[in-house]
């Protein structure tokens, strides 16, 4: 007896809970039925309106459809449904359900009609239905989309969504939106007071644009309020916008340290001026591509790894070629600085035209791993994760090789052959194998930055050209040899250089750094950290 209770009770329970939302569907349908007997567009768009004015998410199939063009009326019975091509004739869905419930000659159906102004508030009405998505972030798209196309329709819609809301990110978002809802209808001047307090809370430029429209459509203490605003919000995004260039310099900084690196070690050891060493740093990337592109045939699931197995391969190919260039090249030119520049200048005109032989002229793609790609802010500040991930890599293969330098015999013999090499090569030292191995550490340095500068420029025969002389300059700057003054002056250079391109452009930016570079040498030859020796001071 008592499980027939329970029975009976839990299928009242069943029952109670279903009524409702036949009702509700029940309501739906007779809204939607309206369509039929909507005169004009005005008319069609109260309906819309209607329906949004809802919540229901299950009105979403026949607003889009409707969007669409794929909304009809059928001429027997008046009923409204929409509408599927099926080659002669038209397939007839449920515009709630979407299932199947009939089909009809094209001749048998009315379509309603939409122009763009109807399309603007199916769209509004669309947004105001994602408010109540499960996912947030699709909440969040929904309050962004109201926030720049405010309506004072939309207040109603917020208002419940926001007593709904439970995340309290999203629910300040609603808020936000409403806020720019309310400036835009006739609400009391007080309410439009406290959303403009709360949209110069917010602080970007969306705000500034909102909070400007708001200021030529305004008159009195709501005009004043928005112009003080904007004055808030503009001196604000000064800040911001001065951080964001630090970031940009230091995210050029981060580019232009592995690319001087290998040769603050090559210049600073073997006092080589190498031409062709942005031809290592292109061997590198080409070296990314041709990994990516065994790894796209081979074995798709690894390409999130592909840049980590390519930086090996990438240090010992261009490491070899350094080392062939040095034992076949530069050792028999040591001590003759103007030769050593016109050969390596012809060396890096030979590896160019031998990648364009191979590879073509062409851009190679290089794609990102997942794991670079997109980006995250930070207030105001917008930070590429490829760009993130060069900075740490930058740093990574300065610690290295300063432990390297300092820590290690062979870091000890190439600082001694740089101090003095006549002294080195009396203790013992082997200084022609320090001079190529040296040369060879300098090229597979410039390899790996090929691997960092394939994520973030093109892969071409031209890669090197456009980094070489940055390169001499950040190494001239900061002091040739010392690995300290290359980070100095990378990141320097890089800073300089961003904040100067707003007012002089890129081009004219780089001459005027320049400019200041010689002007700093004049006053200190040996750069920012001077190398100290008795070979050096000589």
């Amino acid at each position: 007896m008592i499980l027939i209770r329970a029975i009976g009770l839990t299928l009242l329970l069943v029952m109670a809970s279903l009524l409702p939302s036949s009702a509700a569907e029940a309501d739906l349908r007779a809204v939607i039925a309206k369509f039929a007997t909507a005169a004009n567009f005005s008319a069609t768009e109260a309906v819309v309106r209607e329906l949004a004015a809802t919540g229901d998410p299950a009105v979403e199939p026949p607003l889009s459809a409707l969007a669409d063009g794929n909304l009809y009326i059928r001429k027997a019975d008046s009923q409204v449904f929409v509408g599927k091509d099926a080659g002669d004739g038209i397939d007839l869905l449920d515009p709630l359900s979407g299932e199947k419930a009939a089909s009809a000659a094209k001749t048998d159906l009315t379509k309603i009609k939409v122009n763009n102004g109807l399309r603007r508030v199916i769209r509004d009405a669309l947004g105001t239905l994602t408010l109540r998505a499960t996912d947030p972030a699709v909440r969040i798209a929904a309050a962004a989309t109201m926030f720049k196309t405010p309506d004072a329709a939309n207040i109603e819609p917020l208002d419940a969504a926001i007593a709904a809301e439970t995340d309290a990110s999203v629910k300040a978002l609603f808020e936000q939106a409403r806020a720019a809802s309310l400036l835009v209808s006739d609400r009391p001047e007080a309410d439009k007071l406290s959303a403009i307090a709360l949209i110069a809370a917010r602080g970007d430029r969306d705000a500034v644009s909102l909070l400007t429209s708001v200021e030529a459509n305004s008159q009195g203490a709501v005009k004043d309020a928005a112009s003080s605003a904007i004055a808030t919000i503009n001196s604000t995004l000064a800040l911001w916008d001065a951080g964001q260039n630090i970031w940009y310099g230091i995210s050029l900084g981060s580019v232009l340290l592995l690319a001087a690196i290998g040769l603050a070690i090559t210049f600073g050891v073997m006092g080589v001026i190498n031409m062709a060493h942005g031809e290592m740093v292109m061997l590198g990337a080409y070296t990314t591509f041709v990994v990516q592109q065994v790894i796209r045939t081979s074995f798709p699931g690894l390409f999130d790894w592909s840049l980590v197995i390519a930086l090996p391969l990438a240090f010992l190919v261009a490491a070899f070629v350094g080392l062939a260039i040095e034992r076949g090249v530069i050792r028999f030119l040591y001590g003759r600085p103007l030769e050593t520049l016109l050969a390596t200048w012809g060396v890096s005109l030979i590896l160019q035209q031998a990648v364009r032989t191979i590879f073509g002229p062409t851009n190679q793609e290089v794609g990102n791993p997942s794991w670079m790609s997109g980006s995250f802010d930070i207030g105001q500040l917008a930070i590429t994760w490829n760009r993130l991930w060069i900075l740490v890599f930058a740093l990574l293969v300065f610690g290295v090789l300063l432990y390297v330098m300092k820590r290690t015999p062979w870091g000890l013999r190439m600082r001694a052959v740089t101090a003095n090499r006549r002294m080195a090569a009396s203790m013992g030292i082997r200084t022609p194998w320090v001079d190529a191995l040296t040369f060879a550490l300098g090229s597979g340095i410039a390899g790996i930055a090929g691997v960092a500068l394939s994520q973030i420029d093109n892969v071409s025969p031209n890669l090197g050209r456009g980094y070489i002389i940055d390169s001499f300059m950040v190494v001239v700057f900061g002091g040739v040899g010392n690995l300290w003054g290359t980070l100095v002056g990378a990141f320097s250079l890089g800073i300089v250089n961003k904040f100067l391109e707003p007012y002089a452009g890129a081009v004219l930016g780089k001459i005027v750094v320049l400019v200041l570079i010689i002007l700093f040498i004049q006053k200190r030859p040996r750069g920012l950290f001077a190398l100290k020796g008795r070979a050096v001071e000589a």
